[in-house]
């Protein structure tokens, strides 16, 4: 498994530019949708515009942490997670609950960001399954997790 799996999304993009526009990129997306619209599941087993969003805010709480317990720790053991397992209770959350959340969390991702000097964006990190990383993977991660994302949800808010 390869250390950052969005990498091709992300490219040579600089990754800062790319997670601050994000917010404001799914704002477009999704304030002309309706809930049903925003419901609108593409096949089975595809996320909806809403769910998407949900996804997006729960790993931006684990981005969060990541990143904040990377520099916090010798060398960090990043825990993973199971998508699926926490996708299963996204029924619960409505989209401007989940916008919000996300939003709220990116800012303070952002401000976080501010604070990274050179040395630490070369902190070493290991994902279990990914293997040693620096700390600026996993905001490349983001970004190209990002992008992966916006792209899916331009492409349900054009056939909804």
């Amino acid at each position: 498994m390869e250390l950052n799996p969005y990498a091709k999304s992300l490219g040579d993009q600089d990754p800062i530019p790319v997670i601050t526009a994000t917010v404001e990129r799914l704002h477009a997306l999704i304030d002309p949708l309706s809930p049903a619209q925003a419901d609108r599941n593409p096949e089975p087993d595809k996320w909806s515009i809403r769910e998407s969003i949900a996804h997006l805010a729960d790993c931006e709480m684990v981005f969060a942490f990541r990143l904040r317990q990377t520099l916090a720790e010798g060398h960090h053991i990043i825990q993973p997670f199971d998508q699926s397992i926490w996708a299963k209770r996204y029924a619960s959350y409505d989209l401007k609950s989940a916008f919000d959340l996300f939003a709220a969390a990116r800012n303070w991702n952002l401000k976080f960001l501010t604070t990274v000097t050179e040395d630490d964006r070369h902190h070493p990190t290991t994902h279990p399954e990914r293997g040693t990383m620096i700390l600026w993977t996993i905001v490349e991660t983001i970004a190209g997790h990002d992008l992966h994302h916006l792209q899916q949800i331009e492409h349900l808010a054009q056939v909804v």
